[in-house]
């Protein structure tokens, strides 16, 4: 399983941030990837579940930024 992490950090420049995303949530609810592993199987998988939801409205937010930036870079050079 850890290789396949890796894998999809090089094929994807996303992968890493959505992984961040997804252990602040975590912690914040005082957990880790590791210690999530530890719960019952539905408690694990909702949990799972929220911090991936938390992480993709995240990435929504960046990528957003990302473009108003460029837009705003398109106009100045226009």
């Amino acid at each position: 399983m850890k290789g396949e992490t890796q894998a999809a950090s090089v094929g994807d420049p996303l992968s890493e941030l959505e992984r961040t995303f997804m252990a602040e949530f975590l912690k914040d609810r005082g957990h880790t990837l590791e210690s999530v592993r530890t719960l019952p199987t539905a408690e694990a998988h909702a949990l799972l579940q929220q911090a991936s939801v938390y992480a993709s409205c995240r990435l929504t937010e960046v990528e957003s930024r990302a473009h108003f930036v460029e837009d705003m870079h398109r106009r100045t050079r226009d």
